[in-house]
């Protein structure tokens, strides 16, 4: 059966089961996966792997003193205990003349607080229009509902693939990467990895690297009626939030590197957490902020640490209080390197095919200001791998969507590159 053949019949089945698809997605949005709390939603995929599509499933807690020791593993402050990262596995069946692949994505989502400020349901997953609203929607079920659709069309269509297909779900990519790293380190390995990431239907060319820091403050607490004798720790968390902002300028303002020349303002430093006191009326002891750095490719982690802690302490010196009472700098939750692809191996060949095929225009890169699992397969086990995802908008924000119409075209796109990937069984 020719390709051209191969590929009607899957995307007839695509279209057949698009209403499925999207029962699937809305079913799956519906979890609060959020941290800590994947559990639920990692045991409904694992039974879906195996019931649904006839996989070879694996669900398994990520070890964190195994994973300890690798130079990519990102340090938690939380348990792991019944979060399981879930693996299912479709084994070609006889000689494999085809290449294997992986087809990951992560569940765990970020919280959708203020919930209340939302116009939809964060867990509703609400379709209004040719828009499904949710946390988790753009940011990347809709990419797991795609790429497990792609593969169950391809089964459906009765076509045999020539390679083996992985399908996992990880936790923990919106902080540390441990979810895609124990997964990987259990031996879980392919010709080229696929992530459904949602940067506008581009595919990913280069992304920043990123490491969280905490920074602890430490005042004079005392009764307001005391107030002027006492040292508020969050007026001299100021002195931290400038220094930071400075580093944001001082790092923008150094060359760029050369997949970020023509991108405004490459590298953030967010300030994502604040918190101090528990009482109006009273001098708080100490203040906690938490941030979140970017660095380009090719910048060692450690190093950045070490430039932004000498950088915090400068600033902390030219304070009276803090230059005594020095702010206590740790860092956890991200340890991840930047990562830049090169864009003519097969991997972006056979996608741009994929992609011209269905959609009828060229595949466009992008470089991206945040980080994702790809560094992990490019960086540390040497496998060919990219992000590709769904249009949609307000990704960590108010009113999260996926475009539903473009999520029919990605599944598409999917299901053709599998079929060059990994080639058919005559």
């Amino acid at each position: 059966m020719s390709i051209e053949k191969q590929q009607q019949l899957v995307f007839e089945e695509i279209d057949k089961s698009w209403e499925e698809e999207l029962a699937f997605l809305q079913k799956i949005g519906r979890f609060k996966s959020t941290l800590g709390n994947e559990t639920a939603l990692q045991n409904y995929l694992a039974d879906y792997f195996k019931e649904e599509l006839e996989l070879e499933v694996d669900k398994f807690v990520p070890d964190m003193k195994e994973l300890s020791s690798h130079p990519a593993f990102s340090s938690p402050e939380w348990s792991y205990d019944g979060r399981p990262v879930v693996v299912g596995k479709a084994e070609a069946e006889g000689p494999k003349k085809g290449k294997s692949l992986i087809l990951q994505g992560h569940i765990d989502v970020v919280s959708a607080e203020p919930e209340k400020e939302w116009d939809y349901d964060p867990w509703g997953s609400t379709i209004e229009g040719n828009k499904m609203y949710g946390r988790g929607i753009q940011d990347m079920k809709s990419g797991v509902a795609a790429f497990i659709f792609a593969y169950k069309a391809i089964k459906e269509a009765g076509i045999k693939l020539d390679g083996d297909v992985l399908l996992q779900s990880v936790i923990e990519e919106e902080c540390t990467g441990n979810g895609a790293l124990a997964a990987l380190e259990r031996g879980y390995t392919a010709d080229a990895a696929l992530i459904p990431e949602p940067f506008g239907q581009k595919v990913v060319q280069s992304q920043v690297g990123v490491i969280w820091v905490r920074v602890k403050v430490k005042g004079l607490g005392a009764h307001t009626e005391r107030a002027s004798e006492a040292v508020n720790p969050i007026e001299k968390a100021y002195v931290i939030v400038d220094a930071l902002k400075s580093y944001r300028e001082h790092i923008n303002s150094r060359e760029k590197h050369e997949d970020f020349k023509h991108h405004p303002h490459p590298l953030n430093v967010n300030i994502g957490k604040f918190h101090s006191g528990d009482w109006p009326s009273s001098v708080p002891s100490e203040c906690i902020l938490e941030a979140r750095v970017g660095f380009y490719p090719g910048q060692d982690p450690a190093d950045i640490k070490k430039e932004v802690k000498d950088w915090l302490l400068e600033a902390a010196e030219k304070d009276s209080w803090l230059k005594e009472v020095q702010p206590e700098i740790t860092f956890y939750g991200f340890h991840a390197d930047g990562v830049s692809l090169d864009d003519t191996t097969p991997l972006f060949q056979t996608l741009d095919q994929s992609f011209e095929n269905v959609v009828k225009n060229p595949l466009e890169r992008t470089v991206i200001t945040c980080t994702t699992d790809i560094k992990y397969y490019n960086l540390y086990y040497d496998i060919p791998a990219t992000c590709y995802g769904p249009v949609g908008g307000n990704m960590h924000g108010l009113n999260e969507w996926v475009d539903l119409d473009n999520l029919k075209e990605v599944t598409k796109v999917y299901a053709d590159f599998i079929l060059r990937w990994c080639g058919t069984k005559k």
